[in-house]
């Protein structure tokens, strides 16, 4: 079985493909750890790190740099010793004369191209290897940084060959530098630079860090103090964080939060003093109904008595009795019933219908008539006992219309039919009276618990109560524009095919 062969190494028992999108645990657990930090460690760390890749980016060119001004200057050096060589009879130099010119420069050979003649300067055989070579008129930044590092860790014992530009009479110079003086001094400087760049990181990661922690941290720790402890206890204004002079972003969100202290903790206190002032009214008017209910079988008794004032007194004060009870009952049953889900199915909308014709029989002394219309087959998707309940809410409320405007003819129509076909569509239910109407000043908060009452002594929870329960089932209740009478409209939409009740 051949080893780098790839369906193999993937059959071999204990080669596990590593799932798509894991970290190794190594690298998980550097994560987590980085997770754990706080703001302040984050901004820390992440602020070496930038600083210390800057000092990098400066660090590794410099070091090129210096490296190729040494050779340049080395070369300098021997265009300087190539005017010698070249104003020497028949290009012949001393020994004693070459040996100096080359201890000068610091060279084991220099060498100078005149057109296509070259002259050479050296104290003993040339080097059969070079280490590099360097050409110094064409600098390019990455083999420059390439040979600088070459320079400084790979130790070898061939010459460096550079070569320079020629001036005065001579076309090119060539030198053949040993490399140990050059990583000496290559080191020394690298040394230097480097210390000096521990230093400016050290000192500017500390001032970023200390600015930014003044400037973003601290004000953060701040913000998150205040919300934590706004959140401990809203009701509290001692906690209300002050404003803040500064126009920044910062600025903003502390701004916005002694706003929303503010304010949400004055709704927070109304509210808790709405709630008690609540359960208050709830006692009293528990009380208040049973006193009522005493008064209620007293006034029955009265209406026993023959003397004639008691005679027109007495059912009066009887049906004045039966409001107020009326009210109380109302009162407490909105502000402690909380209507449950619905129960939405498919049925027959007719019988339901049915039963709203007995509302007449609420005003027996009142000619009113409760009719009601629908196809025997006509279904609708909804909770029975909850749109009974609306409906007999509109239809109890058109009665109490007629009785009390004292209408000779009185008729409310309930009738419903099919917009669409089944499933895709809505069933819409009317009831309609002939009586006084709405008025004007009760459109505005018709549906409004207490608000919308359309007659004396009414509570005004009818039709907030129908509207509720309409609004549960998906539907919508609204008073249509009617020339005579009042016109409620209920649209029950059927719920998209699948949708089931729960």
């Amino acid at each position: 079985m051949a080893q780098n062969d790839p369906a193999a190494t993937a059959a071999l028992p204990w080669h596990i493909e590593a799932p798509a999108g894991t970290l190794p645990p190594r690298r998980a657990r550097a994560f987590a750890w980085f997770g754990r930090l706080g703001l302040s460690g984050r901004l820390f760390l992440l602020t070496v790190a930038f600083v210390v890749l800057a000092e990098v980016l400066i660090y590794v060119p410099a070091v090129a740099t210096y490296r190729l001004s040494r050779l340049s200057d080395r070369v300098a050096a021997a265009r300087v010793a190539a005017l010698v060589l070249n104003a020497a009879p028949e290009g012949q130099v001393p020994d004693e004369i070459a040996r100096r010119l080359l201890m000068g420069v610091g060279a084991r050979a220099i060498a100078v191209r005149v057109g296509e003649t070259w002259r050479y300067l050296t104290d003993g055989p040339t080097p059969s290897a070079i280490a590099e070579t360097v050409d110094l008129r064409e600098r390019g930044l990455t083999g420059s940084v390439g040979g600088a590092f070459r320079t400084l860790f790979l130790s070898t014992e061939a010459p460096i060959r550079a070569i320079g530009p020629g001036q005065d009479g001579f076309d090119a110079v060539e030198v053949l530098l040993d490399e140990g003086p050059l990583r000496a001094a290559l080191a020394d400087f690298s040394l230097r630079l480097l210390v000096a760049c521990l230093i400016i990181a050290v000192l500017a990661a500390g001032l970023v860090f200390f600015v930014l922690q003044r400037a973003i941290v601290r004000p953060v720790v701040r913000l998150a103090r205040d919300i934590a402890a706004f959140a401990d206890d809203p009701e509290r204004t001692d906690r209300v964080a002050p404003r803040s002079a500064r126009t920044d972003e910062i600025g903003q969100a502390e701004n916005a939060l002694a706003r929303m202290q503010v304010a949400l903790g004055g709704e927070l206190r109304q509210r808790r003093r709405l709630a008690e002032l609540g359960l208050s009214v709830s006692k009293i008017n528990h009380e208040l109904r049973n006193l009522l209910t005493t008064a209620q079988l007293l006034g029955d008794r009265l209406e026993s008595v023959s003397d004639p004032l008691v005679q027109r007194v007495a059912p009066r004060l009887v049906e004045t009795l039966d409001r107020a009870i009326r009210f109380c009952e109302a009162t407490l049953a909105y502000g402690r019933a909380t209507e449950p889900n619905p129960q939405r199915r498919m049925v027959a909308l007719a019988p339901l219908l049915e039963e709203l014709t007995d509302l007449a029989d609420l005003m027996p002394a009142a000619r009113i008539r409760v009719e009601v219309r629908a196809a025997p087959d006509l279904e609708i998707d909804v909770d029975p006992e909850q749109l009974l309940r609306a409906l007999t809410n509109l239809v109890r409320n058109a009665v109490q219309a007629h009785a009390a405007a004292k209408s000779a003819d009185g008729t409310v129509l309930v009738e419903g039919a099919r917009n669409g076909a089944p499933g895709a569509g809505s069933v819409t239910i009317l009831v309609t009276d002939n009586g006084p109407g709405v008025p004007e000043r009760a459109k505005a908060n018709l549906f409004a618990a207490f608000q919308g009452s359309t007659r004396a002594g009414g509570t005004g929870l009818g039709l907030a109560i129908a509207s509720e329960l309409v609004r549960l089932n998906g539907g919508t209740l609204c008073l249509d524009e009617a020339t005579g009478g009042a016109r409620f409209r209920i649209v029950i939409p059927d719920r998209a095919a699948g949708v089931k009740a729960a």
